[in-house]
C-alpha cells in the first residue's frame, strides 16, 4: 500500500510496501509499483539531447529541469519521460528532481495538452512521490489533486488507472490523508472499485485502506456505503494477494460500523465465503484481518451469525491460525471458536476447555464428509504441534536443571 504497495501492470514490476518515512502508518501502502519499469525508448524531438552516462551529473539534471520548464511541448515531454525514467529506483534522483514537481503538476493543468502528456506527468510525479515523503506533500500542496481527480474520472482507462495509483502514493503519507479526504476523493475511489479496471480497482482500495486509518476519513468512507463493491473485488482476487489484504482491512472496518453493514455482508451471496478463504490462503496480515470481520459478527448477535459461518466451513481455517497465526490470530481465534461451539455459553476464554475439545464439539455438527474430515486431520496436527511444543519445553528446562 505507506499497503504495503509502482503498479503490477503498468510497469510489469512489483514492488515491496514500504513506508515513506516516520510518520507513515505501517499499515499504508505506498505505490505497488515502487517505481515503474517500462523501458520505453524516448523519442528525442527536442533538439537538446540528455547523455545517459551523465544523467546523474548536475549538469544534466539542470538542462532536465530547464527542460520541463519550457514553454515547448515536445521539450516539456521529453523532460518529464527523462525525469520519470531516473527517479525510477532512484532515491537521489528523487531528491535532486523535487524542483520538477510544480512544472508537472502545470503540465497536468493544461487541457489542450495530448493524453501522453498528461500520462508523462503523472508518471514522472508518480516515481518522485514512492518512498518520499517529502516529494508527496509537495505534490498536494502545488494543487495536483484537482487534475487527478478529473483523470480519476476519466474514459480513458490508462489515465484512470495513472490517476488511481498516484493517489494510492500520495495517500500514504500521513499529512495527505485530511487534504484528500477533505477534496471529495474518497466517492471517487469507491466510483473506481465499482467500475475501472482490474487494476485502478486494486490501487483505489489500497488508497481508500490508507485513507481509513484517520477516522474522519473512515466516516467518510462508511457514507459511501462501500460494502458491495469491496466484496465483489475481494472474490475475483487472488486470496493472497494485497488487494485481499486490504479488502479485509476495510470490510473489518465496515463490521464495526454497525448491522447494516454486518447484515450486507452475510446476505450477500459468497460474501462470507470470500473471507473464510482469505482466513485460509491470505497473508498473516490479510488472515488476522479475516478472523477479526469474523469474530465481530459472531460476537455482534451469535444466535444469528454463528450458522453462517459454520456453513462456510470455517474450522479448519481457524485451527491454522491457532497455531501459525500472528498473536492477535490466534487470540481472535480461539474466541471465535469457543462463540462457535454448542453451548450457549458466553465465555471468551478458553478455560477449562482446550481448544482441542472445543473443536472436537464443533466438528460433530459439521455437515459433509470432506470438511469433517480436513477438521479432523487439522485437529491431530494442532494437536501434535502443541505436544512437539510441550516436549521441547521439558526438554529445555531439564538441561538448565541438569547444568552445573
Amino acid at each position: 500500500m505507506d499497503l504495503a504497495g509502482e503498479s503490477t501492470s503498468l510497469a510489469s514490476s512489483t514492488v515491496a510496501s514500504s513506508s515513506s518515512s516516520s510518520s507513515v502508518s505501517s499499515t499504508d501502502c505506498d505505490s505497488p509499483r515502487g517505481g515503474d519499469a517500462d523501458h520505453e525508448l524516448l523519442h528525442t524531438t527536442t533538439a537538446v539531447s540528455v547523455s545517459v552516462s551523465s544523467s546523474s551529473s548536475s549538469a544534466s539534471i539542470q538542462r532536465i529541469l530547464g527542460l520541463i520548464r519550457s514553454e515547448d511541448p515536445d521539450s516539456r515531454l521529453f523532460a518529464a519521460r527523462e525525469i520519470r525514467r531516473l527517479t525510477k529506483t532512484s532515491h537521489r534522483c528523487r531528491r535532486h528532481f523535487s524542483q520538477a514537481v510544480e512544472p508537472l503538476v502545470s503540465m497536468l493543468r493544461l487541457e489542450d495538452s495530448h493524453e501522453s502528456h498528461h500520462e508523462a506527468a503523472l508518471l514522472a510525479l508518480l516515481n518522485l512521490a514512492v518512498k518520499y515523503e517529502k516529494n508527496k506533500v509537495s505534490i498536494v500542496e502545488a494543487g495536483a489533486l484537482e487534475p487527478i481527480m478529473n483523470f480519476l474520472q476519466s474514459n480513458t482507462p490508462t489515465l484512470q488507472e495513472y490517476a488511481s495509483a498516484s493517489l494510492l502514493t500520495l495517500s500514504a503519507s500521513a499529512n495527505n490523508k485530511p487534504i484528500i479526504g477533505a477534496n471529495g476523493v474518497i466517492p471517487l475511489l469507491v466510483k473506481v472499485i465499482k467500475h475501472g479496471s482490474p487494476q485502478a480497482k486494486a490501487d483505489a482500495v489500497m488508497a481508500l485502506s490508507n485513507l481509513s486509518t484517520l477516522s474522519t476519513n473512515l466516516t467518510m468512507i462508511l457514507a459511501t456505503k462501500p460494502l458491495s463493491p469491496i466484496l465483489n473485488l475481494l472474490k475475483t482476487s487472488k486470496k493472497s494477494s494485497k488487494t485481499s489484504e486490504k479488502c479485509c482491512s476495510l470490510i473489518e472496518s465496515l463490521m464495526l460500523s454497525g448491522e447494516e453493514a454486518r447484515k450486507g455482508l452475510v446476505s450477500d451471496e459468497g460474501g462470507v465465503l470470500a473471507v473464510v478463504e482469505v482466513l485460509e490462503n491470505g497473508s498473516l496480515q490479510a488472515k488476522e484481518h479475516a478472523v477479526g470481520v469474523l469474530l465481530t459478527l459472531c460476537q455482534s448477535d451469535r444466535s444469528k451469525y454463528r450458522e453462517p459461518i459454520l456453513r462456510e466451513g470455517v474450522i479448519p481455517g481457524l485451527l491454522e491460525l491457532t497455531v501459525q497465526g500472528t498473536s492477535k490470530s490466534r487470540t481472535k481465534a480461539q474466541r471465535l471458536l469457543c462463540l462457535l461451539r454448542d453451548s450457549e455459553s458466553p465465555r471468551s476464554e478458553v478455560q477449562p476447555d482446550t481448544i482441542e475439545n472445543i473443536v472436537s464439539s464443533l466438528i460433530s455438527h459439521i455437515d459433509g464428509d470432506d470438511q469433517s474430515g480436513k477438521a479432523k486431520k487439522m485437529l491431530a496436527e494442532m494437536v501434535q504441534v502443541s505436544m512437539e511444543k510441550s516436549l521441547r519445553h521439558l526438554q529445555e528446562r531439564a538441561s538448565t536443571l541438569v547444568r552445573p
